[in-house]
């Protein structure tokens, strides 16, 4: 499997990015105690990361900020693991970025106000099922009577690969994105489960895109047979132009026999190209016809611009907004 960091984080990011989508998983997998008293609004999304470089590895965060039904304002971490076993540190991890959000409230902070509530929720996509205690205080060895003097907290779990794939969401688009990501560490993907992503996903021609493009990069064994289940289900009456316009050049090039280097620089060439079609799509879709300036910035610049581009289309009103300098 290739490091599947980059791709990881931006496919969440699309995902999460619907307002409704991210309103759907708190609502869904918050314990009762605290979905019951939030408000319907949906949750804003905070900008930025709190995640240290040595774990962006195999960590994915997001900062929500919601409003209860007291109108009181609430924030909710969703820290995302993607390794392939449970860490028994990340109770640890979660009190490092849970302080993070508390030292940059308390900046705005003023007298006499207190912290907003940080609820934490892990969600976990690994093979091996979550076997670590969700509470802080696994991690101290102390007397039991000692308990009540120690820093401690528990954290909601979602473990995905333990969920029936029909009760992962009652959102089309959570449960197509939580479909994709169990996807990543199983040895075999059955052609039920990519119709059931692409179909869940239908709807939705970014995040289906998204969710292609993250499968092909992250799943070894995602081929071109996979590629058509998939682009039957989310691209009806365009699912051969998929396949061939973009799936096929990239597995071709990605999937390469050869010598293990020559197989690593295909797959970069073949993602690479795979993000240049994607984004050519995603910016026609929202901006209509493009002038030739676009087309031709897109198609030569390299992968961290790509990134960068792709990122900034989340929330771009315009296509000035996303070339910003570059015409």
């Amino acid at each position: 499997m290739v490091d599947i960091v980059h791709p990881h984080d931006r496919f969440l990011k699309t995902l999460l990015s619907n307002p409704e989508t991210a309103g759907t998983l708190l609502h869904e997998r918050l314990p009762k105690e605290v979905a019951e008293l939030l408000s319907p609004e949906p949750p804003l999304m905070v900008d930025g990361t709190f995640i240290d470089g040595e774990f962006r590895q195999h960590l994915t965060d997001r900062l929500f900020q919601v409003k209860t039904i007291a109108d009181s304002t609430a924030y909710v971490y969703v820290l995302v693991e993607h390794k392939s076993y449970p860490d028994e540190w990340v109770a640890f991890q979660m009190l490092r970025y849970m302080v993070r959000i508390m030292e940059q409230m308390k900046r705005e902070l003023g007298s006499g106000e207190r912290f907003s509530p940080i609820i934490p929720l892990l969600v976990y996509h690994g093979r091996e099922a979550w076997s670590v205690p969700p509470m802080f205080s696994a991690l101290v060895d102390a007397e039991s009577s000692w308990r009540p003097y120690l820093l401690d907290f528990v954290y909601s779990m979602v473990d995905l690969g333990r969920i029936d794939d029909t009760s992962l969401s009652r959102d089309d688009r959570l449960r197509g994105g939580f479909l994709a990501l169990k996807c990543v560490f199983q040895s075999r993907i059955s052609a039920d489960v990519v119709a059931s992503i692409g179909q869940a996903l239908h709807s939705d021609t970014e995040l289906a895109q998204r969710a292609l493009l993250y499968l092909v990069q992250a799943c070894e064994d995602f081929d071109m047979s996979s590629i058509r289940v998939f682009t039957e289900e989310a691209f009806p009456g365009e699912a051969e132009q998929y396949a061939s316009q973009f799936a096929r050049e990239m597995i071709a090039k990605g999937r390469q026999e050869g010598r293990q280097e020559g197989r690593q620089e295909g797959r970069q060439e073949g993602r690479q190209e795979g993000e240049v079609t994607i984004l050519l799509r995603q910016l026609q879709h929202r901006f209509g016809t493009l002038p030739g300036w676009v087309v031709s910035q897109v198609k030569e610049a390299d992968q961290s611009t790509l990134e960068l581009w792709s990122d900034r289309i989340l929330d771009a009103q315009s296509l000035e907004e996303i070339f910003i300098g570059e015409k």
